[in-house]
């Protein structure tokens, strides 16, 4: 008779981990936990992400050209802007311009719309773009394409309204809830001139007077530290000594925080009577109060600025309040900026751990007893009086952080609250130059100290307030609130939530009631080459090979199934290796439906024929879970034999999942093997939606599921994965023309009950 274990999720033994052999974990920890999290007593799908606005266009960094005149009009791009580049767009209202190609003379761009045309003369002036037949008196927008290099809060005098100020690596935008999407922050020619790895700091201190709130900012380059005013940018000069302004002045510095009323740049690079020169373990610090006086950084003068160097030559990487004391992590030591009381010697260094800091300067995440960091070792928190591993449970997964091509300057965390989680962003070892961006995010449930993977590919984090038109959000006297089903529905106006962007521009709302992720590439161009398969140009697109992308927008192309419904998207599977053959421009995909069968393409049969443009690619998740290897009866020398487990999960309307099995520590799934042989094992699919034949599963939130298997060995492992053909696979409604991709679905994984029975005289 078989023996019943309830394995469920509470605790601190759940989530991935990988510090010892599956068959010694925990019975409710995993092995490896891809594209899913443990959250709250279950384990659930990751999270998604949905656009800034109405549409995708409110999600890209982008900048006004002005309005239209009359036909034809000519539209500039700004100053410091170099000139246009494949991959580029513009909009004028709803129609999209794509650039394919430059350097020709009345080179066309696609267009959206058949009855405008845009043309681009290189021959000419390689900075406009010609439209004609477009309406007079609509905004003209460009989109840069450029990797988002910063987002930060700009503090400001209204409570809990902060305006989100995002980079990419030559401009600064502020998102506009009244246009409904990006706007450059400045008209002017203030430009940038950093690398797709010199990232911004950023923080909100006060101007020349206290009532004033400048925003600070620097990305450690020759461009030196800015500041915001809330109209313009401005470039101060901080001079430290005498003889003359210009000479002995601060460049820049990679780190500008706010402590005990001064402003402090950590890790600076100075001229040193005219000569550039780098401190990399220096503190310099304002006067109290104004840091634009005429003496605030003046050492010479006692009781103005000053600076003091660490006692390492160790470069000061990131720093970060707790409490009332600032902690700054260098490269492989810990230490604190102490506060003396003494108004002339204002600070001293006193070293915490010798032996553990922080390789990447955005990593940094404060809590109000610790600050995380990546670090060389190990991901690590100071608590002021000490500093330790928090990742004890994965300790590999630092040293295959990818080094080259500024690895692991792209490394980038924040914290999320309301679901208590960490998300760093970070590049694998599987990355060159020309894929240098991060392609997986770590997930920290701080709650119960677990830990996941996710598949994306973000440059940064932020946090954006949502305003009364942020997607999802009602906020209208006329709706009670008990009606409402928006996902958002447990938001409340101007919550604080994360915004990540990408090597696109594109800047996306992180969402984890979202089950699907945003658009957040978008294709330059299509070539349909044979039955179900494309070439697509999407620049940057840092796609490896079996990923799965889900198309949407093919302006221009009818997508047909094999029954001849008429679909509104796709979900594509890269076929090709993009790494191993350099292509990081474009990608072979292959689109089938969940029977194998081959989706057809066909360019819509109107002038221009052709993809007209706007189209956008969404990576799609592919859970792939792995437990323990289990066996109950160790400690008896026996053998275990698992013919069921009931899984308790939530209900979903169309949703599956496939659970296949492993015995005795072997890589040989069994179920798959078994389909090769012809014996009947069964179809190992879980399905997450209610029994047709149970007619109270429909109304019920969580469903209890069984699968029968045939598991015997040593030990048994269980595998949650979406196969190719479920990744493919979607149900269309033909009486509506409505369809459902199963791997949008959303997965929650409450519990499972094993069915286990010793067998064998001992374990072999």
């Amino acid at each position: 008779m078989a023996q019943k274990f309830l394995i469920g999720y509470v605790g601190n033994d759940s989530g991935l981990q990988t510090d010892l052999k599956p068959w010694l974990l925990p019975d409710n920890a995993f092995s490896s936990l891809n594209n899913a999290y443990v959250f709250r007593g279950r384990v659930r799908k990751r999270f998604g992400s949905t656009s800034m606005g109405a549409d995708v266009l409110s999600s890209r960094l982008r900048m006004d050209l002005g309005n239209t005149g009359a036909s034809p009009h000519t539209a500039t791009l700004p100053a410091g802007a170099n000139q246009l580049a494949v991959g580029q767009q513009f909009s004028i209202g709803s129609d999209i311009f794509t650039v394919t190609a430059v350097g020709g003379p009345a080179f066309p761009l696609l267009s959206t719309n058949g009855s405008i045309t845009a043309t681009l003369d290189s021959t000419v002036n390689p900075n406009t773009v010609t439209f004609t037949g477009a309406a007079v008196g609509v905004a003209v927008y460009w989109y840069p394409s450029l990797p988002v290099m910063g987002i930060q809060q700009y503090e400001t005098q209204p409570i809990n309204d902060e305006p989100t100020i995002a980079f990419d690596t030559k401009f600064a935008y502020q998102f506009d809830p009244v246009n409904d999407g990006w706007e450059r922050l400045s008209t002017g020619t203030d430009t940038w001139t950093g690398s797709n790895s010199q990232f911004f700091w950023s923080t909100t201190y006060q101007g020349a007077t206290p009532d004033l709130n400048y925003f600070w900012t620097t990305n450690y380059t020759t461009d030196g530290i800015r500041y915001w005013t809330g109209s313009t940018w401005a470039t101060p000069v901080l001079t430290y000594a005498a003889p003359s302004p210009g000479v002995n002045t601060i460049i820049t510095s990679r780190i500008i925080v706010q402590f005990k009323n001064r402003l402090v740049l950590l890790n600076t690079i100075e001229n040193v009577n005219g000569a550039a020169t780098t401190f990399v373990n220096r503190c310099r610090y304002s006067a109290v109060g104004s840091p634009l006086a005429a003496n605030a950084w003046r050492q010479d003068i006692p009781g103005n600025g000053s600076a003091i160097d660490a006692p390492t030559q160790e470069a000061i990487v990131t720093a970060q309040s707790l409490k009332d004391r600032l902690i700054v992590y260098f490269e492989r030591s810990t230490y604190e900026l102490v506060y003396t009381g003494n108004e002339v010697f204002p600070f001293v260094w006193q070293k915490i751990n010798t032996e553990l800091g922080a390789e990447s300067t955005f990593s940094q995440v404060p809590f109000d007893q610790a600050v995380l960091g990546f670090g060389q070792t190990g991901i690590h928190a100071c608590s002021g009086a000490n500093v330790q591993r928090i990742d004890n449970k994965i300790p590999q997964l630092v040293f295959n952080l990818h080094n080259t091509n500024a690895g692991v300057e792209r490394v980038a965390g924040i914290r999320s609250y309301f679901p208590e989680l960490v998300y760093w962003t970070y590049p694998s070892e599987s990355r060159d130059g020309d894929f240098p961006w991060p392609n997986r995010v770590l997930v920290y449930n701080y709650a119960n100290n677990s830990w996941a993977i996710n598949d994306d590919s973000f440059t940064t984090f932020g946090y954006f307030q949502l305003g009364e038109n942020s997607p999802g959000l009602y906020w209208d006297s006329t709706l009670q609130w008990g009606t409402i089903i928006s996902p958002w529905k447990t938001k409340v106006l101007r919550e604080r939530v994360i915004c990540a962007g990408n090597q696109q521009g594109f800047v996306n709302l992180v969402r984890e009631n979202e089950t699907r992720n945003a658009p957040s590439l978008q294709i330059t161009n299509i070539a349909i080459t044979g039955a179900g398969l494309l070439t697509i140009f999407i620049i940057n697109h840092n796609l490896l090979q079996n990923d799965f992308i889900l198309l949407e927008n093919l302006n221009g192309i009818t997508i047909t199934d094999a029954n001849g419904a008429t679909l509104t998207s796709v979900i594509c599977q890269v076929i090709s290796d993009p790494f191993g053959a350099a292509t990081p421009d474009s990608v072979d995909v292959q689109a089938l439906d969940g029977e194998g069968n081959s989706i057809t393409f066909t360019f819509t049969p109107t002038l221009p024929l052709g993809y007209k443009g706007g189209g956008t690619a969404a990576l799609v998740s592919v859970i792939d879970i792995n437990t323990k290897e289990y066996n109950f009866f160790t400690g008896a020398d026996r053998n275990c034999y698992v013919p069921r487990v009931d899984f308790y999960v939530d209900r979903t309307t169309n949703g599956e999942i496939s659970v296949d099995y492993f015995i005795s520590s072997a890589s040989l799934d069994i179920v798959g093997e078994g389909s090769i042989t012809g014996a009947l094992l069964g179809t190992s699919v879980l399905e997450t939606s209610p029994y047709a034949l149970v007619s109270l599963e429909s109304q019920q939130a969580r469903l209890w599921h069984p699968l029968y298997f045939q598991a015997e060995g040593e030990n048994i492992a269980f595998r949650f994965h979406y196969t190719d053909s479920q990744m493919f696979k979607y149900d269309y409604n033909f009486t509506t023309n409505t369809y459902i991709y199963q791997c949008l679905e959303d997965f929650q994984l409450n519990a499972m009950i094993i069915h286990a029975e010793a067998t064998a005289s001992r374990l072999q």
